[in-house]
């Protein structure tokens, strides 16, 4: 990467226009709309199954760290790095998590032109912050009016690092206005904040309604692969902060004097539990438990025993 950044400096240097593909040139890779489109509907599937599946499996979180547990009872495992830690001997203290205990809500700002202007940090205010996966959709095709997005027919170009020519000029759009039952009903399905589902499915449907869920889960990171080799995504090396877009951003929200943009976060892993109504998990074992994303783990208690569901 540093060898890369060399030579990208010296052709800036030497005047030299750098050759750009899509999307690093501004325009669409017209393969991965369709997929999307796709990871788009994955991820409200995935939302809306999690929040019916807690109505079965409960999700505990630690009152004084990040751990999260699933099952019907917390772990025993005094593995607590929380305030007060010592005082407790290490255990954690358990509550009711939520969904969001599960996927963990990384929001990104939605900008209009991600090779346009950097936000500022006195106008950050101006900008809606989404969740990061349907940015990186936003950016790679699909189009939600509520989100405009430019589509640019005209390439960009760039010397060095230096963009010299956006393909045009645009104003921003006007913010949408849409009536304020649509509004929420699209930050139902987009967003994880909010309690659980109140349409409880029955019983009979628990095995299928964790085998979608799953699925959804297995479709989201598939497509989420593939768009990501394309479509950057930065994620600050010192907080949580992930912005989707060629540049980052200016706006001033990590401890550290800016932000470090890296590579993005990991999912969220918590211990497999192999029998849910037995005793809780102990210190003693903890080498033979293993452990999953918190959401394979919850589709798989949600099933029964004998059907439990696999991964694709």
């Amino acid at each position: 990467m540093q060898r890369a950044a060399k030579e990208i400096r010296k052709q800036g240097q030497m005047g030299i226009e750098r050759p750009l593909e899509p999307p690093k040139n501004g325009l669409l890779v017209p393969d991965l709309v369709p997929v999307a489109y796709e990871v788009l509907d994955q991820w409200k599937e995935l939302v809306r199954g999690l929040k019916q599946l807690l109505n079965f499996v409960p999700i505990y979180g630690c009152r004084y760290c990040s751990e999260v547990h699933v099952g019907l009872v917390g772990h025993q495992i005094p593995d607590c790095l929380g305030s007060g830690n010592g005082q407790r001997r290490s255990l954690h203290s358990w509550v009711r998590g939520s969904i969001n205990d599960v996927l963990l809500p990384i929001e990104s700002y939605h900008v209009f032109d991600p090779f346009g202007r950097r936000i500022k940090h006195e106008h950050r205010f101006d900008y809606d912050r989404i969740p990061a996966i349907v940015e990186l959709c936003i950016q790679a095709g699909v189009d939600i009016p509520e989100y405009p997005s430019r589509r640019r027919t005209q390439p960009i170009r760039m010397m060095g690092k230096k963009v010299i020519d956006h393909g045009g000029h645009v104003e921003d759009p006007q913010p949408y206005r849409s009536r304020e039952e649509d509004s929420m009903a699209l930050l139902s399905e987009l967003d994880t904040f909010g309690p659980p589902t109140a349409d409880c499915p029955p019983e009979t449907d628990r095995q299928r309604l964790a085998e979608r869920t799953l699925k959804a889960y297995s479709s989201v990171r598939r497509g989420l692969r593939l768009l990501m080799r394309k479509y950057t995504v930065k994620c600050c090396g010192y907080c949580s902060e992930v912005h989707v877009g060629p540049f980052g951003h200016d706006v001033k929200l990590c401890g550290a004097f800016k932000h470090q943009w890296r590579d993005g976060p990991a999912p969220n892993y918590v211990w497999h539990v192999r029998d849910p109504v037995g005793p809780p998990l102990t210190a003693a074992l903890k080498r033979f438990y293993g452990k999953a994303p918190a959401v394979v783990e919850m589709c798989v208690q949600a099933a029964p025993p004998s059907r439990r569901p696999t991964a694709q």
